[in-house]
């Protein structure tokens, strides 16, 4: 029998996007929470938990206590995270499994960013440090790229995920540009979702030429990406989900509009890129979708809506190749429209993710999967909903098998390499400057003895690199930083 007690459900949720008015993401909260409150009004009186996901910018050391104040809440803890774009699907699966264990409390997870408004108003970025308080912070805090890769020049987002694109690139046997093209229709779907959202950032559908096209609105990043297909973080949006029991929304009234919480999962993938078997591949969402699938007692089959994490198409990619479904499946593959179209809010995405299923579910009814991923495709967690109670109660999977297994496949890494010496390019790309120069091009290869290594183009070789992918190719590596040249006859 169900115990209302422990059945964890999602009673509320809220979402804010301003387009118009400078507001701090204290402010932007505020409004998502009001929003999520006055779907379940009573709720408020049961919050014993407030989690604020990491704010990038303007969030300052108490972004919960400050969220708790303005709203009047008196939660017994107050708390924000890590960085990580996984915690919003992270922290509702520890909600949910404290509530089936009997000793959880009303959690309010919210977020947000507001890297528009400071831009206009920078002065918004002080409006959180006028407290003294400071929240604990909840979460892994290691850091995502190691000092190795951050020498080769591997140090934001926008030049990593294109090395892992670099491999699907070469597996299917196309240049940069003609898989660039190929790649176009999964993403038109995208916006048409993002078109369709009342919340979204940009609401205009675009077509396939439209984002793999390189023009002057839609410069090349780095290979192979256009600036439509990178997260777009320069945005004012905020998103909030309650997750509380069966038997508190029934006592406030509010039991016919929840959604269930079946599953949760998490793991990891080899912590740094440069020592991952295959950078190209994610056994991380492997093991976390399976393990949540199988904890909900279902397949993929057996999900009517998806919202995949989307910051960069290979993302998207991994994520259908680990959980056995079509790029051109018939479901969505999102109910946002994904970062790039709806926004990316910093690690605060996936609040909006999971906010769109519970709306989606609402409307639609059937089970809805959400993957939440942080730092470079490294931390995953993967969320089951459904309109109707999960059969056997609410589980958290266990992938601890399948995480030893991964920590195990770690690749060794050479920090410095005396030579030169050959080694065999895994992944790479090229990056542009505004003005269509190649300013780098770091790879990451191996080493005859089998160790990798994260190397930086020398700079005589950068003139001939635009366009070409390097994996496969054979190229010398020296020094401290390593540096590469290209082997004659591989480009």
């Amino acid at each position: 029998m169900m115990d209302p007690s422990r059945t964890p459900v999602i009673v509320s949720v809220g979402q804010a996007v301003g387009r118009s008015d400078p507001a701090s993401p204290i402010t932007l909260m505020e409004r998502a929470v009001r929003a999520a409150l006055d779907e379940a009004t009573g709720i408020e009186e049961k919050i014993g938990r407030v989690s604020v996901v990491n704010i990038l910018n303007g969030g300052g050391r108490a972004p919960a206590t400050l969220l708790a104040e303005r709203l009047k809440l008196d939660p017994l803890r107050c708390e924000t995270t890590t960085i990580g774009g996984n915690t919003p699907q992270w922290l509702v699966t520890r909600a949910a499994a404290g509530i089936a264990d009997g000793q959880g409390t009303t959690t309010l997870i919210a977020g947000a960013e507001a890297v528009h408004s400071q831009r206009i108003k920078p002065e918004l970025g002080n409006e959180a440090d006028k407290t003294e308080a400071v929240d604990p912070i909840v979460g892994d805090d290691r850091p995502g790229l190691s000092p190795a890769e951050l020498v080769a020049g591997m140090m934001v987002p926008a030049h990593v995920y294109p090395m892992f694109e670099s491999v699907w690139v070469h597996r299917a046997g196309r240049s940069f540009a003609e898989h660039r093209a190929a790649l176009g229709w999964l993403l038109a779907r995208f916006t048409r979702r993002a078109a369709e959202h009342q919340f979204s950032w940009f609401r205009d559908e675009l077509t396939a030429d439209d984002i793999s096209t390189p023009t002057a609105d839609n410069r090349l990043v780095a290979e192979p990406y256009t600036k439509r297909r990178n997260a777009f973080i320069s945005v004012d949006q905020a998103a909030t989900v309650t997750v509380t029991s069966l038997e508190i929304a029934r006592e406030i009234g509010a039991a016919g509009d929840v959604v269930f919480v079946h599953s949760g999962a998490d793991a990891n993938d080899v912590w740094f890129p440069v020592q991952r078997p295959d950078p190209g591949a994610s056994p991380g969402i492997r093991a976390a979708g399976r393990a949540a699938l199988s904890s909900a007692g279902i397949g993929v089959d057996d999900v009517t809506a998806f919202d995949l994490y989307s910051c960069f198409p290979c993302a998207v990619e991994m994520a259908c190749e680990a959980l056995g479904i079509s790029e051109d499946d018939h479901r969505d593959l999102t109910v946002t429209g994904g970062l790039p179209y709806f926004g990316g809010p910093g690690n605060n995405y996936s609040t909006h993710g999971i906010a769109s299923m519970v709306d989606e579910l609402r409307e639609q009814g059937g089970r809805g999967l959400v993957t939440a991923l942080g730092w470079f495709a490294t931390k995953h967690s993967i969320g089951i909903y459904g309109i109707a109670p999960p059969p056997h109660g609410f589980r958290v999977g266990d992938t601890s098998a399948a995480q030893r297994e991964i920590d195990a496949s770690t690749e060794p890494v050479a920090a410095d390499v005396s030579g030169p010496v050959a080694a065999t390019v895994v992944a790479g790309t090229v990056v542009y400057d505004r003005d269509g120069a190649v300013p780098s091009a770091p790879v990451i290869a191996a080493l005859d003895d089998g160790r990798r290594v994260a190397a930086m183009a020398d700079r005589a070789e950068l003139g001939r690199l635009a366009g070409q992918n390097l994996v496969g190719s054979l190229v010398r590596v020296e020094g401290s930083p390593p540096r590469y040249r290209v082997e004659k006859g591989s480009v």
